[in-house]
């Protein structure tokens, strides 16, 4: 973890605060505190705290003249200096207990029910937007540089969301080969489609002479896929060497239509490269790890392949071609399975297997789309994304290209665009068919390796769960300029660190001990009274003897009748979600939270199975074992933090490269729920991920819910 200095002279920043009114502050962890709606200097609480850093000791606010009156009997001497020392500490304690509060005992704060809010909100505008009432960034940049199409093809999502046949084909008729782009003709025509790996045919060439090689490879290459479409009995073809268009207009139409190309095709057929091994299998590798081929491949009616240019066309199953093409995964082996027909998958299942699959291969080489015209936005961000796109044209075609590739499977589609990443274009996508809530989901799940550029994205969860195991209980409302999810519908608590509050909590209700933890505060009263009375004659001062000869009892018994008024059962406790860095034992932590009673109740548990450290009883009752907290104090990690609920008596230990200081509930999943621990990037009105619980569900009831929240990874 970064340690941040006390004093940070030579740069400043700021942030809005809840009018939307700049104010500027220094450099350092900062959190929107509950209690005073401020922007603060985020203090924090550790175990061993680092010298020169924002870090302090671990302290608490119970109230310390009942916490010492507990202590006489909760914990009686042990030794001989232990038993020594009990009377002068008994003196003090009742030497305390003569300026203890008249507000009454500990644990009689005001009882809420509710954990401290958070009070900031996204206030940005938005990159893309789902309501289309909603200022989109997106939008009006494609409204000011519109996206180049073809000439009576729109743009919109329903127009072109399912073709019957593609833009372009290469036809025989009257004896020879031509290009055709007239629909009245194409739709004649039944064809073929061709799916290969362009490095697997010809060589880019960097010079003269590697140009003429590639410009002769690729005329083997067609000549051979006219030669195999007659002796298949076809006339027509589509490869997109010949039928993706040469201008960003026809490129984007035919990208966006991709899937009803593979789609429309009476089969596909497939070119692999010759290799040494007798079946060609590393061949079938090569092109397996392609982008595009994984979609080409399941979105076909029927499959046929050859070996080399100049092969014979065989026939071939998904399974075979699994086997031959896949390594193994066992996503796609089950995808493959769906799509036999064998083993159906529900469409969440199946839509997150292929995200998968798709992630996993590299790049197509497809020719470049080129910016037709500069940026207008004047943006400092979005020119910074526009520099990063020039320099990846030499490896992709899209930004996103494997979203473009993925949305073919989806009911609504996306039209390609230059301007956004791929997490943008994946946010765009899952937004158009929300039906499946993927991004909704994903925000809750743990990745084993939190990438920063990855922002809320997640392909794996720490906890094992998949994506349709979550049930998520807030929507996207849209994404930002840098790639976040804004969500609508979370609740929330804010974390404190500074120290441990005095924790309010209900009890039985008892007469007894409510008049003895009142006795004790009316001492000064007693003695004020009883010396008046001392003054008058001798049958008078008798009075003034008894009432002083009371107080001085409530001095000796006074630590006796406050331990005996904070005994009470506890039934609830006022939610508190504190945070301490360090591995912190639930014994230390229990005493700082209900150090001033001896109740049995308020015991911290370890959480059974709602962190990554947890490990579970196998006995007959279900709780946490202790061992996690002894790995951990072992090893003695510096980005270890631990959690307390109060709420749920739980204490959570987990890893994180700042202190989170929001939790956010998004969801449930195997009897729990899902809460999101955040940090505070207040200068760019944004949440950073630091790690995900699993909390008892109830306890989201306890947290208000809270305006929108922008969501991205910790950096």
């Amino acid at each position: 973890m970064l340690l941040l200095p006390f004093t940070t002279k030579d740069q400043t920043h700021g942030c809005r605060d809840l009018r939307l009114r700049f104010r500027p502050h220094k450099v350092n962890q900062r959190f929107m505190d509950p209690e005073t709606g401020r922007c603060t200097r985020l203090r924090i609480q550790a175990v061993h705290p680092a010298p020169k850093t924002d870090q302090v000791k671990v302290t608490d606010k119970v109230r310390r003249a009942p916490k010492l009156a507990v202590s006489l009997f909760q914990y009686p001497p042990k030794t001989v200096v232990e038993a020594l020392s009990w009377p002068f500490r008994f003196l003090i304690c009742s030497l305390v207990l003569l300026f203890w509060p008249i507000d009454g005992p500990p644990g009689r704060k005001p009882f809420t029910g509710e954990y401290p809010p958070y009070l900031m909100t996204y206030w940005g505008q938005m990159w893309s937007a789902r309501s289309k009432k909603e200022y989109s960034i997106f939008e009006t940049r494609s409204a000011a540089n519109p996206m180049p199409t073809l000439e009576g093809c729109s743009a919109t999502v329903e127009s072109v969301t399912h073709t019957l046949h593609p833009r372009k084909l290469v036809i025989y008729r009257s004896n020879r080969w031509e290009h055709c782009e007239d629909p009245s003709i194409i739709i004649n025509y039944r064809y073929i489609a061709i799916s290969y790996r362009q490095t697997d045919i010809f060589r880019h060439g960097t010079d003269d002479k590697g140009r003429m090689r590639e410009k002769e490879q690729k005329r083997q290459f067609i000549e051979s896929v006219r030669a195999t479409t007659l002796q298949c009995g076809m006339q027509a073809y589509w490869l997109d060497l010949e039928c993706v268009g040469e201008t960003t207009e026809e490129k984007n139409t035919d990208v966006y239509r991709m899937a009803d190309i593979y789609r429309s095709a009476i089969f596909t057929l497939i070119t692999i490269r010759k290799s040494d091994d007798p079946h060609s299998i590393q061949g079938w590798k090569s092109w397996g790890a392609r982008v595009w081929t994984f979609p080409e491949a399941l979105l076909s009616r029927e499959l046929r392949y050859r070996i080399g240019i100049d092969g014979p066309v065989l026939p071939i199953t998904l399974h075979e071609l699994a086997n031959k093409a896949y390594r193994n995964y066992s996503e796609e082996t089950t995808i493959i399975n769906a799509y036999g027909g064998r083993d159906p998958l529900e469409r969440l299942e199946r839509l997150t297997l292929l995200k998968s699959a798709i992630w996993r291969r590299g790049s197509s080489a497809l020719p470049p789309v080129l910016p037709t015209a500069p940026p207008r936005n004047p943006e400092k961000s979005l020119q910074t994304s526009q520099l990063q796109f020039a320099g990846s044209l030499a490896n992709l075609s899209y930004p996103a290209e494997k979203v473009y590739a993925l949305m073919g499977f989806f009911g609504n589609r996306i039209m390609p665009s230059r301007l956004e990443t791929e997490l943008q274009a994946l946010a765009r996508l899952l937004m158009a068919n929300d039906n499946d809530l993927m991004a909704e989901r994903m925000i809750s799940m743990l990745p084993k390796d939190i990438q920063p550029k990855d922002c809320w994205y997640a392909d794996d969860d720490v906890y094992g769960a998949h994506l349709w195991d979550i049930k998520p209980e807030v929507q996207v409302t849209g994404t930002t300029v840098i790639g976040a999810l804004v969500l609508d519908g979370c609740r929330a608590a804010t974390i404190r660190w500074k120290n441990f509050p005095e924790v309010g909590f209900q009890t039985t209700e008892s007469l007894r001990r409510n008049i003895a933890g009142s006795l004790p505060t009316g001492l000064w009263a007693l003695v004020f009274y009883g010396a008046q009375w001392m003054p008058l004659d001798s049958h008078v001062k008798a009075v003034g003897i008894v009432i002083l000869s009371i107080a001085a009892f409530l001095f000796v018994f006074g630590p006796f009748l406050t331990a005996y008024a904070i005994s009470g059962r506890i039934l609830n406790t006022q939610p508190w979600l504190i945070g301490v860095k360090g591995v912190l034992s639930p014994d230390d932590a229990a005493v700082r939270v209900y150090g001033a009673t001896l109740s049995k109740h308020p015991r911290l548990l370890y959480t059974p199975s709602g962190s990554p450290f947890s490990e579970p009883s196998t006995q007959e009752v279900r709780e946490g074992l202790d061992t996690q907290y002894k790995k951990l104090k072992d090893e003695k990690r510096d980005d270890v933090y631990t959690l307390i609920d109060t709420n749920s008596a739980t204490i959570y230990y987990f890893t994180a490269k700042r202190p989170p200081t929001v939790c956010l509930f998004t969801g449930c999943e195997g009897g729990l729920g899902r809460f999101l621990l955040c940090s505070e990037n207040c200068g760019a009105n944004e949440l950073h991920k630091e790690t995900v619980l699993r909390m008892p569900t109830y306890i989201h009831r306890a947290m208000k819910p809270c305006d929108w929240v922008a969501i991205r990874n910790a950096e």
